[in-house]
């Protein structure tokens, strides 16, 4: 039977609480994919995964198969990924280098990588039609618009909207955070990413990113066994790898949480601040420190340096961690099935020491092999699972309602276990969605 709540979306989404139907009616996500996914900005690739003209990558946009393409000229262009002549996807690999054109396997027409048609096989055949090769339409059809911030490439599939710097807003934290940390002022993606597929819907992630209260509950075994490991090396030898305070940071008592607050921007975009120490006083990061100073100056080397975010989350697509070099895309497959790419960035100019230090960080939380992730994705499976029954029909976000602060659309959370990052993107959501 038809969810009656699609004729009045607005239903679905009260200030403290939203309908179970948002994450399991598969009709409902069908209208995200058209209002929210075809629409926003959407997060393609890092201009560096396509270094050299003829270089290009695969991505997913909403249900569009796309191509991140580098033309000749040295512009990055997002495709469909989709010959104009039959239909045929012109790159089946998920990356790879096209020796300056494209060529569809099915009957050999070429185009330039900004997708204009340069060959067309037996062209006379198509002499006194209505096609012609100066027509647009034999051309590979672009993202009606793209956008690039700092190396980070977005892609809209809407013609008209907020410039991609109006969408972001103060949120663009996120790249000027990561990229200022580098002493050349730029990062370079490491070129393979993990990709996980989560059996639940994609806001279940999202709402977990900055979820204060359960950090200390899922993960309480991997933070406490962690710390366990960590103050025995310590006793024994003075001080502890970094890596453990990756994991052990995780058996913050559940109280001290409150002190980490969360900062809540318009279009669902949220920013949780540090709350782990990534600044020992090591040969490592003494020598970091002085490369740093060397390009920035003293004054802005600790202004860059003392940055105290965390995570910061792009509604409805990203999830990036500054200080560590980590970003998380979120493409939706289903209602019930999300692909998430987990990506890592090399600090240019940085010590090697840097890099690994942050690689740490990816092997060891924000791997799939990892009991972090492993804890994280049986939640999301179980939530799916509970909000897909008859048990109820609201998912309670009450915590701190109507406590925070909030001046000219931005919520600031008085306590860091508010759950004002969820009512948030609920907000986005239903604007979108309406």
């Amino acid at each position: 039977m038809r969810n009656p709540l699609l004729t009045d979306l607005a239903r679905t989404v009260e200030p403290d609480r939203v309908h179970r139907t948002v994450y399991t009616d598969a009709d409902i996500f069908e209208l995200e994919m058209d209002r929210i996914f075809h629409k926003v900005w959407t997060y393609v690739g890092h201009e560096s995964q396509v270094k050299s003209p003829g270089d290009y990558w695969t991505v997913q946009i909403g249900r569009q198969p796309m191509i991140m393409t580098r033309a000749d000229d040295g512009k990055v262009h997002v495709l469909y990924n989709r010959c104009p002549h039959r239909g045929n996807m012109i790159c089946s690999e998920r990356f790879g280098h096209a020796d300056k054109q494209l060529i569809c396997s099915y009957h050999g027409w070429q185009f330039d990588m900004d997708g204009k048609v340069k060959a067309i096989p037996l062209a006379q055949g198509y002499q006194g039609t209505r096609l012609s090769v100066d027509d647009p339409a034999c051309h590979i059809k672009p993202a009606p618009r793209v956008a690039s911030y700092r190396g980070f490439v977005f892609a809209s599939l809407a013609a008209e909207g907020a410039s991609l710097t109006d969408w972001l807003g103060p949120a663009k934290i996120a790249f000027d955070d990561m990229c200022d940390r580098a002493p050349a002022g730029e990062v370079e993606v490491v070129p393979n990413c993990f990709r996980v597929i989560q059996q639940s819907n994609w806001k279940i992630f999202l709402e977990n990113q900055l979820d204060a209260v359960h950090p200390s509950i899922t993960h309480e075994s991997t933070g406490k066994a962690a710390l366990e490991v960590e103050d025995d090396i310590k006793r024994r030898s003075g001080k502890a790898p970094l890596d453990y305070h990756f994991l052990s940071a995780f058996s913050l008592p559940l109280p001290k949480w409150d002190g980490v607050q969360t900062i809540n921007y318009p279009h669902g975009h949220c920013i949780l601040q540090a709350y782990m120490g990534l600044r020992p006083r090591d040969p490592d990061t003494l020598e970091y420190e002085r490369l740093m100073t060397k390009a920035y100056g003293e004054k802005r080397m600790e202004e860059i340096l003392n940055v105290g975010i965390h995570h910061v989350l792009l509604y409805p697509g990203l999830s990036v961690q500054p200080p560590l070099q980590q970003l998380r895309a979120v493409r939706p497959l289903g209602v019930d099935k999300t692909l998430t790419e987990i990506w890592h960035f090399r600090l240019k100019g940085a010590p090697e020491a840097i890099y690994r230090r942050a690689l740490g960080y990816y092997n060891l939380v924000n791997s799939p092999s990892t009991m972090v992730n492993a804890d994280d994705l049986w939640n999301f499976w179980k939530c799916h699972q509970g909000l897909s029954s008859e048990g109820g029909d609201w998912v309670s976000f009450h915590r701190n309602a109507g406590q925070d602060d909030e001046q000219d659309g931005v919520i600031k959370s008085k306590l860091g276990t508010s759950e004002a990052p969820m009512r948030n993107q609920f907000r986005a959501w239903s604007q979108y969605m309406t």
